[in-house]
């Protein structure tokens, strides 16, 4: 792969310093402020995400710092997606769990920069609202919606795809973009698996090894690749017109060799997702497919949604799919070995993309991104909320890393990165 240099700054730059300021308040920032919920009229924590905003003029380029844990940022994501839920019955329920208020909305004069009531604002200053994590660092590229987030096994490397038919390498240490990819036809959907990085674009899957720098093509696909995963030695990819494509990989010819072609589905397949001895296809038909990985024939059709399934997470023993009809189901095993449905939740708003991971503590949490520009983050198996995220645009892209670190790529070409933190104690 080619990479065009990006610049010569290769300073690196200092993840969140407090900066000098002539505030007086402890460079601490409010948790309640955070919250949406202060009400202190002085209030001793700073009403502001730190480091503060760059002096008025200056372009941006200045305010950017690295996002790396401070032990380095290196390999895939430190969280695998796996829960300890004990049974079907546990979904959904609250417990003494917190639920935060659905009234928050983020100030649009303070998105523009021209905000004057400050603190005394009634709406969100903050692209978040949650105490248990917060946002380090804007990674700013992308003309188009990002599609893909990806970071390769032994790299100090982030990947970002996006429809506007490029790939960005950024440096995990300055958060600095390093080179840019030109691949002549939009980004559908980017996955890493060890040192592999696999992109699907329309008609092809690129398939780039950063340990040995191979770069192959491989062909197949009929219309745009929106989905691709690895499993049982095979790669995967949910096509346009609806096939699933699989190759395998042939050591001695280091290549990826066409292996079968999974038909089923009428339309296009958008999400796959590999877990034991299955792979489970949410496709544009409203259907998710239940795919055997020894034989790659489908053992089961499961259609309670009513629109798009538009993506599929496998935690535990449990299935979870989300869709555009505004649900996200989970699904369990029957004695029979077939998949029911064990819980449904509701959300207001069409789902877009789930991502699992664990906080600081070891708590599994669902992140769902939604149609209304924004992602919930959920307690497993309550389905509390523990926070929102919030963008300009829809998010389709939701990435982990090591050490609490994700990552959210959304419409306007912005990737944006979060790591979960320690939450606050209540002292009496």
């Amino acid at each position: 792969m080619d990479l065009d240099a990006q610049g010569g700054n290769s300073r690196v730059f200092q993840r969140l310093r407090a900066q000098p300021s002539n505030d007086n308040r402890q460079q601490k920032v409010c948790h309640h402020w955070r919250a949406g919920r202060c009400s202190r009229y002085l209030c001793p924590y700073l009403h502001r995400e730190l480091p503060p905003p760059p002096p008025a003029g200056s372009n941006g380029n200045a305010s950017k710092r690295g996002f790396s844990d401070d032990s380095g940022f290196s390999g895939p994501s430190g969280t695998r997606r796996s829960g300890n839920f004990n049974n079907a019955s546990s979904w959904g329920r609250l417990g003494n769990n917190k639920i935060l208020r659905k009234t928050e909305k983020v100030c649009n004069y303070w998105v523009q920069g021209k905000c004057s009531y400050g603190d005394k604002c009634r709406y969100l200053h903050s692209w978040s609202l949650a105490d248990s994590f917060s946002f380090l660092t804007q990674l700013d590229g992308h003309q188009k919606v990002v599609t893909g987030i990806a970071l390769p096994t032994g790299s100090d490397k982030l990947y970002t795809g996006s429809n506007d038919e490029t790939v960005r390498v950024w440096d995990c240490q300055s958060g600095q973009c390093m080179g840019v990819i030109q691949l002549g036809g939009e980004v559908g959907c980017m996955i890493s698996e060890g040192p592999w990085i696999f992109v699907g674009v329309p008609n092809v899957v690129k398939a780039w090894n950063t340990q040995t720098n191979t770069d192959l093509s491989l062909t197949g696909p009929v219309g745009q690749v929106y989905a691709l995963v690895v499993g049982n030695e095979f790669l995967f990819a949910g096509t346009q017109d609806g096939a699933i494509l699989a190759w395998k990989f042939n050591a001695v010819t280091f290549n990826f060799e066409p292996a079968a072609s999974l038909t089923g589905h009428t339309v296009a397949v958008v999400s796959l997702v590999v877990g034991a001895d299955r792979l489970y296809s949410g496709s544009m038909d409203h259907s998710v497919r239940v795919w055997n990985l020894e034989t790659l024939q489908c053992v089961q059709t499961l259609t309670e949604h009513s629109s798009v399934v538009m993506s599929v997470l496998c935690w535990d023993q449990f299935l979870l799919s989300c869709s555009l009809d505004q649900t996200i189901k989970v699904w369990a095993a029957t004695e029979s070995g077939n998949l029911e449905v064990a819980y449904t939740h509701n959300e207001e708003h069409g789902l877009l993309t789930l991502c699992g991971m664990h906080d600081l503590e070891g708590k599994p949490v669902l992140l769902c991104s939604c149609n209304d520009n924004s992602v919930r983050l959920f307690d497993l198996p309550s389905f509390s909320e523990r926070g929102k995220i919030y963008a300009k645009q829809e998010i389709r892209s939701i990435q982990t890393g090591p050490g609490g670190l994700f990552f959210t790529g959304d419409g306007t070409g912005q990737v944006r990165v979060w790591k979960f933190v320690a939450e606050p104690t209540v002292s009496a």
